[in-house]
């Protein structure tokens, strides 16, 4: 039996199926509604129930108050309809976000590389092509767990026939170690987006003359990868940089892709950062953290960008401090961070929405 919902400030009424979260169920009409976790921990998808009846779900007690649910307080990502209900949400209005639905995705994997000793790349040919924003991820199924993993998709929105996930496998991880030891080519998968807010801002460029700055570390390369191959794709002429951090050579890949865009657009500007490359090597470029490079290359002023952050949490957090000091804010700054369950219980400052 399904559920009429209703939410506002938006007045915007869409189907529930039984069982079905409130979130599932916006994102998939194409409402977006803030979340981070989607474990029922994080408390980014609080919401207020006005009317009608709601299961509260797997809703953590650290999350959501005894005080706060007695109040018609739930979380999206948990909460299920018990009759028609109207709920308010902090809805931010994003001028550049294309508000695409959510839809399931079923595909074959037509190749998988090793790309660094850790990372995978995968790509899945998909039954019929998804639309989505560069630096948006896709929800792939994970066979025998019942549950899905959050990767984003490193190729070019252009091409959504096939898209490319650059999966890095974490040590007792179920569902990258499937992909890692057991997911072939010609294996069906399954997968659900685009999820996510992880986009290039474009209002206020031509105002601002601003340019693009992407900080990646590790397989966070992913969502800065699309953005700068779909920037280059339409032409963009403004100047784009890419500080990208990898531990050592065997460790730093799509290294002589971007080099050779690099070499073909002027106003594309690629720097490699190795932190921890033998010092009797024969590497002859930069050599630090991506935060120590991005503020020698830039002179330790990165005003007159926007900032585009995608890698391990420790190096975000760094690199939000170089930028800070080096005069750039948090308009200015985005960031993605994928939340499991341990970082959800973490304290993140309210100092920052965006990132």
């Amino acid at each position: 039996m399904s559920h009429q919902l209703t939410i506002e400030p938006l007045g915007q009424t869409i189907e529930v199926e039984e069982g079905q979260t409130i979130l599932d169920a916006a994102l998939r009409a194409g409402i977006y509604l803030p979340h981070a976790c989607c474990h029922g921990l994080c408390a980014t998808c609080k919401i207020q129930v006005t009317d009608g009846e709601i299961d509260q779900g797997e809703a953590s007690g650290f999350a959501l108050m005894d005080y706060e649910r007695e109040e018609g307080m739930c979380l999206a990502c948990c909460a299920t309809l018990e009759s028609d209900v109207v709920i308010e949400a902090e809805i931010d209005e994003e001028p550049d976000a294309r508000n695409l639905p959510v839809l399931d995705y079923p595909g074959t994997v037509t190749r998988i590389e090793s790309l660094t000793p850790t990372i995978k790349g995968v790509w899945v040919r998909l039954d019929s092509p998804i639309a989505f924003q560069a630096g948006q991820y896709v929800n792939l199924s994970i066979p025998g767990e019942g549950t899905a993993r959050a990767f984003s998709i490193a190729s070019c929105p252009s091409d959504g026939g096939e898209i490319e996930l650059n999966i890095r496998h974490v040590p007792g991880g179920r569902g990258t170690g499937w992909v890692h030891q057991q997911l072939k080519a010609g294996d069906r998968v399954q997968l659900a987006g685009p999820y996510g807010r992880f986009f290039v801002r474009e209002s206020g460029h031509e105002k601002d003359n601003l340019g693009y700055l992407f900080l990646a570390g590790g397989s966070g390369l992913s969502s800065p990868r699309s953005m700068v191959l779909d920037l280059l794709a339409q032409g963009c002429q403004r100047p784009i940089t890419l500080v990208n951090g990898a531990r050592c050579q065997g460790e730093l890949y799509h290294h002589e892709q971007f080099e050779q865009l690099a070499a073909q657009h002027a106003n594309f500007t690629y720097v490699a950062a190795l932190s921890d490359e033998p010092a009797d090597s024969d590497w002859s470029g930069a050599r630090g953290f991506v935060h120590d490079v991005a503020k020698t290359h830039f002179g330790n002023d990165f005003r007159g960008h926007k900032a585009y952050l995608c890698g391990p949490p420790l190096m975000i957090d760094a690199c939000i401090t170089t930028l800070m000091q080096g005069r750039l804010f948090e308009r200015d700054i985005y960031t993605e961070k994928f939340i499991s369950a341990a970082d959800a219980q973490q304290v993140r400052s309210p100092l920052f929405r965006k990132i």
